[in-house]
């Protein structure tokens, strides 16, 4: 079947026959992932649009006319209209997801800005501290595990988690407490 011309193949398409749809993938797989990559410039994207692509030939949802120019000429207009067709969707999306976020109370996106920095201050802070007070304060605090959990996990004595615990919390609130005086100076 290699030795069938386009127009041969689309014509067999049209009767569904799968391999001269592999076949004509197969000519044009490398031709059109390029063309469609040079629109979008992300190569899954470019290969959703080969596989929609490929899916309308074989539903028949674009008809070839052998009057108005050559089959790969045809093709590849198939490609950039549906490159330019996600890139509108794509923008439509973003557009959509940033009309949202406008239209979000201002109190709340304050609020959420204060909480990330919090948060950061807070993991920045714990970066100082040591390993493994990091780790049982991180499964303590973060992840809500019990101290006795923490010392049969860790196999480690409990009296030793309690104590790391608390030398963690006063490294935590003097540098915490260094931050909130450097930043109420900054301001």
């Amino acid at each position: 079947m290699d030795h069938y011309n386009d127009e041969d193949l689309y014509i067999r398409i049209k009767q569904h026959n799968k391999e001269a749809l592999e076949l004509l993938y197969d000519r044009y797989e490398r031709i059109l992932f390029s063309f469609i990559y040079r629109f979008v410039k992300d190569s899954g994207l470019t290969e959703e649009i080969m596989q929609d692509l490929f899916l309308k030939l074989w539903k028949q949802k674009s008809m070839y006319d052998s009057t108005k120019g050559s089959f790969s000429s045809w093709l590849l207009t198939l490609a950039r209209n549906a490159a330019i067709d996600a890139l509108r969707k794509q923008k439509k999306t973003e557009y959509g997801l940033l009309e949202r976020d406008q239209r979000e109370d201002p109190e709340n996106i304050e609020k959420k800005v204060v909480q990330k920095e919090e948060n950061d201050t807070i993991h920045e802070a714990m970066s100082t501290l040591p390993n493994d007070q990091q780790t049982i304060v991180k499964l303590f605090y973060f992840e809500g595990h019990t101290q006795k959990h923490i010392a049969d996990t860790c196999q480690i004595p409990l009296g030793t988690v309690k104590g790391r615990i608390r030398l963690a919390l006063k490294h935590l609130r003097k540098k915490l407490s260094r931050e909130q005086v450097r930043g109420e100076n900054h301001e």
